[in-house]
């Protein structure tokens, strides 16, 4: 045993001298490179003396970047991230400006701006030479990890580690299941392609220990779709699967009468209000209650451990536990310099691949100016790169259960689209986290099986704006009568929400529209969840109803159902209690949806479900609007600036998919569908029961599939 440590020392310590090495000849290289770093006297010096200049100066820099950095990312916790991915140039060149200073050879000279790139360059060599030397030194790797999770295991849980399974859920936020087809299908994807034995990496012949027959490689994860509910969007589904309910959430925003106030599942508020009655509604704290952590979502899920968590972060003091997964990953002045230069390289990349698509004049095409390049650069680089960290921290401490929620693919198919060039890039990237995360899983105190999922999919379609030159808000205003820009005016649109105006009003066609007006009561209030359009009337306390919208804006209910940019009209009725608008004068009562879906043909199986749970919800809008959508090609008209949208119906957008291993059962049985994320929290509580083993009740895991029936 005693010979094992001294050579365990021994490895490290050739690994620091080896690092320290490439550090100091980096340093010299750049010396001679930059003309603002010196390392010798104004007089001269001989090489021997710069040498041990340049050896003093990076054995300075790497003590005060493992001393004094973690220290400093402690105390800049509360510094939103973006800024603090900038400040990390600034705080590594300011380190070697000290270290400069602290050198014992009196000798060496940097100007400020030198620093950071200095600084910059030595970080990542050094991490790379670290990283190169444990990955070929396997045992030496082995044992590392091994002393990491003892070492975080003895902090965390002061206990042994479990020998049952754990179970890491990893969302790929927007990815459909169509999408992931593609991807496994062109070879983007090779970890997904291997669990399922598909593609050209796990078509390929392995050898079956003879050296003759060749075994075709197994499947370790089976591949179920699954259906989400009409607000398909992270809020929604997310929602119900951390926290059991998802009920009264009919979309990404919408305005609620009874608090006078707007809801958007991505504020802070927003979403610590919604995850506080979810838990009230179920009288549960959430999937992640026992050992449990949550990272990069939207909701706690009950967990304890918590990192980029949105429902916490509004909070102040020590109960915001979510900004510490910052430190767990910044404190190390290797990952924080190598973060902050791909940050800045993805918002260079962003903007080079806007400005091609606007040069070459592709369709569809949305803005992608102003902060865009940096809120992708943050989704694609920091926030993977935290979380993918915390969840490999997780894992090696033996955590039971981890959600987290990787957004990359959904922020960047949003803007470019959901099959474009750009959007392969992420799926890339997020396959090669998959595959740290499952060779992290071999090194892990306790087995852990890995299920990959998404929240939803994207629906691609030209936006309701450049196809029609008016926002969803124009033509509502227009179908009221009220005053819309002169260019919304001259559209079509325009002119025929006009003329029906003009027509339920029995006024003259030829009347101008700002010669009378009707009584501006309450301008209505129009919100955009992708393709999902809610509006609301203010000024009326209850959910208003066909009969009385009608009375108060005679024209607007047709107008809307009969665009064609809409597919159909959710509105209550007096005498139906729901109705269903669509084209041509098309009325049909919600309970009768089944044997007529009219405007829901087009919109699939299980449309007619989701519309009349929505229209359940007490703070549904008074009206419910859902876009066109084209069943050959897929396509939608998004009410906001996205050619790839979720939110409401219509093609992929609601079929996202559930990747699990089979030594879990299936989530579904066959010939059943997986429908909502309410079910998908039943089949997760499922698999975390099977996980726990024995020490689980006879029959519990039969209550639980009970429970999902």
């Amino acid at each position: 045993m005693a010979d094992w440590r001294w050579r365990r020392v021994g490895s490290a310590a050739w690994r620091v001298i080896a690092v320290w090495a490439v550090s100091t000849v980096t340093m010299l290289v750049l010396a001679g490179i930059l003309p603002d770093f010196r390392l010798q006297s104004a007089d001269g010096d001989s090489g021997t003396r710069i040498a041990i200049t340049a050896a003093l100066g990076a054995g300075a820099f790497g003590l005060l970047s493992a001393l004094v950095w973690p220290l400093l990312v402690r105390a800049l916790l509360l510094v939103p991230a973006l800024v603090l991915g900038l400040l990390v140039f600034f705080l590594n060149g300011s380190l070697l400006l000290v270290a400069m200073q602290l050198n014992p050879s009196g000798r060496g000279e940097v100007a400020p701006e030198t620093a950071v790139v200095v600084a910059a360059v030595m970080s990542a060599v050094a991490s790379a030479t670290g990283t190169a030397l444990a990955v070929r030194d396997d045992d030496a790797y082995r044992r590392r990890l091994y002393r990491l999770a003892d070492r975080r295991r003895r902090r965390a849980m002061a206990g042994a580690c479990p020998a049952t399974p754990g179970t890491v859920f990893i969302q790929l936020d927007g990815v459909g299941h169509d999408v992931l087809l593609d991807a496994v299908g062109k070879g983007l994807m090779p970890t997904v392609a291997a669990w399922l034995a598909k593609g050209p990496e796990a078509d390929a012949s392995v050898d079956g220990g003879d050296g003759d027959a060749p075994a075709a490689a197994e499947p370790t994860h089976r591949l179920t779709p699954w259906r989400t509910d009409w607000s398909s969007q992270t809020g929604a589904s997310q929602l119900g699967i951390l926290h059991g309910t998802n009920h009264d959430i009919p979309a990404f925003r919408w305005y609620e009468k009874d608090t006078r106030e707007v809801m958007v599942c991505n504020r802070p508020s927003s979403a610590a209000e919604l995850q506080r009655r979810a838990i009230a509604h179920t009288g549960d704290g959430g999937l992640l209650t026992l050992d449990g952590a949550s990272r990069g979502n939207l909701f706690s899920g009950g967990a304890d451990q918590l990192a980029l968590v949105l429902s916490v972060s509004a909070r102040r003091g020590r109960e915001n536990r979510s900004r510490a997964g910052y430190f767990a990953y910044f404190s190390d002045p290797a990952n924080a310099v190598r973060t902050a230069m791909s940050f800045v390289a993805e918002v260079c990349r962003e903007i080079a691949e806007s400005t091609h698509a606007r040069l070459t004049k592709r369709r569809p095409r949305v803005s992608r100016g102003g902060l865009y390049p940096f809120v992708r650069a943050f989704a694609t680089v920091v926030e993977r790169d935290v979380v993918v960290a915390a969840v490999v921290g997780d894992m090696l401490v033996g955590r039971r259960a981890v959600y987290a929620d990787l957004v990359a693919y959904d922020e960047v198919a949003h803007h470019s689209g959901p099959r474009s060039r750009d959007a392969e890039k992420v799926l890339q990237k997020l396959d090669r986290s998959l595959a740290l995360i499952a060779k992290v899983a071999e090194h892990a105190p306790r087995p852990y099986r890995i299920v990959v999922l998404s929240d939803h999919g994207q629906s691609p379609g030209e936006t309701f704006l450049a196809r029609y030159g008016l926002t969803l808000a124009d033509l509502v205003r227009a179908g009221c009568g009220l005053p819309v820009r002169r260019r919304v005016e001259r559209t079509r649109s325009g002119a025929e929400a006009r003329a029906a105006v003009r027509a339920a009003l029995h006024r003259p066609v030829e009347e101008e529209a700002g010669q009378r007006r009707p009584s501006r009561r309450s301008d209505p209030l129009v919100l955009a969840s992708g393709n999902l359009g809610l509006i609301s009337f203010p000024d009326v306390p209850h959910r208003m109803t066909r009969e009385e919208i009608d009375r108060r804006h005679p024209a607007l209910l047709s107008t809307l159902a009969n665009h064609p940019g809409i597919g159909f009209v959710l509105v209550a009725s007096e005498e139906h209690g729901g109705l269903l608008l669509g084209a041509r004068g098309a009325e049909i009562p919600l309970d009768e949806l089944d044997g007529d879906p009219g405007p829901l043909a087009a919109f699939g199986h299980g449309a007619a479900d989701a519309v009349r749970r929505t229209h359940s919800f007490p703070r549904a809008a008074d009206i419910m609007v859902n876009s066109w959508y084209d069943p050959e090609e897929g396509h939608v008209h998004a009410f906001e600036e996205q050619i790839g949208s979720h939110g409401g119906l219509g093609g992929a957008q609601n079929q996202p998919f559930l990747l699990s291993p089979y030594a879990l059962s299936a989530p579904v049985d066959d010939g059943h569908e997986l429908v909502g994320a309410e079910h998908l929290h039943k089949v997760f509580r499922r698999w975390l029961s099977e996980g726990d083993g024995p020490q689980v009740p006879v029959g519990a895991d039969e209550a639980v599939r009970e429970e999902e029936v």
